[in-house]
């Protein structure tokens, strides 16, 4: 036994609930928030944004934006107000550190390849690691000049103003990062012209794509979609300030607290993400009270609670509930 270490505790025990009730409120979702981050800057007008989720993505992104020459601002706790440059970045050359915030290198990397700027982006080795090269051959399509300073498929890029092609077709795999196609739509608009992307194979991330539609047409954007295989966005698009955005928080971890409050008798309520979610899994609190739970949901809210009855005892719980392995 070492000096200065307790040992006396080699468990914790946690005895057995018979209700629970309360509030919780979520942090803002990661992804989320570099989304709007990036849109807020690209926008006409300031933008002030509530909730956003403090973590190293979103630190190197705000950073990021403010090497740009955009105006960022703390306005205390988790809002920032956010001036945007209309989608021309005031600093026209810098290099960027981006760390191993992946959330912030992949859009960037598309938005600054179609800005009209000389850029170099960098991040930690791990970030070097991570391939980028079906973003890079997608915004190569479009025009722009990407340049590997290491080795091909890899950053760190060096990223030089493009030529735009207009009315062009884009085509990306559709087995790859989500990430790769929310960089490319994103920075779609910057473009100035009409551009479709074909979507190679099936998608198979396509709830973090619809949050990425969602989230441009807040600012003003809309998104044609055919199915899930074309994408276009039509020329004289911009993105606008919404004034005020709420970032929401996970709404897969909220359906962990909804469920409780259903088992538990409730009320729980869970403060950060509601019925205007952009998010498919809020339909869990639709499945919730469809099963008999009591559900109630507000902008950024939802709660729910038990209904008359003891019904959270039953042996059906096991098949309600089942445990994921």
């Amino acid at each position: 036994m070492r000096p200065g270490v307790c040992h006396c505790m080699d468990f914790l025990d946690l005895p057995q609930l018979l209700s629970a009730a309360g509030t919780v409120r979520l942090p803002g979702s990661k992804s989320i928030s570099n989304r709007v981050l990036l849109l807020a800057a690209l926008a006409d007008g300031e933008t002030e944004v509530r909730d956003l989720l403090a973590s190293d993505d979103t630190e190197r992104m705000l950073e990021a934006l403010k090497n740009l020459g955009v105006g960022v601002m703390h306005l205390g706790g988790d809002n920032w107000r956010i001036a945007g440059c209309g989608g021309r970045f005031p600093v026209r050359q810098a290099e960027l550190f981006l760390g191993n915030a992946g959330t912030a290198f992949r859009p960037l990397t598309a938005a600054l390849a179609l800005a009209g700027g000389d850029y170099v982006l960098k991040g930690v080795a791990r970030m070097h690691e991570r391939p980028i090269g079906d973003l890079v051959d997608g915004l190569r399509q479009l025009g722009a000049d990407v340049t590997y300073l290491d080795n091909d498929g890899l950053p760190p890029l060096h990223l030089k103003p493009a030529a735009i092609r207009p009315g062009g077709v884009v085509r990306v795999r559709g087995d790859v990062s989500s990430q790769f196609l929310t960089g490319l739509l994103m920075a779609l608009p910057l473009t100035g012209a009409t551009v479709a992307v074909d979507v190679v194979g099936e998608l198979i991330s396509r709830p973090y794509i619809e949050i990425t539609l969602a989230t441009m047409a807040r600012f003003g954007v809309m998104v044609e979609r055919e199915g899930w295989q074309r994408f276009t966005v039509r020329a004289g698009s911009r993105y606008v300030s919404p004034g005020t955005i709420y970032v929401e928080g996970d709404a897969s971890s909220a359906s962990y607290f909804l469920a409780l409050g259903a088992i538990g008798g409730g009320p729980v309520r869970v403060e950060g993400v509601g019925r205007d979610s952009i998010q498919g899994d809020v339909k869990f609190a639709e499945a919730l009270a469809q099963m008999g739970a009591r559900v109630e949901m507000g902008q950024n809210w939802m709660e729910s609670r038990a209904p008359q009855g003891a019904w959270w005892r039953s042996t059906s719980i096991a098949t309600t509930f089942p445990t994921r392995r």
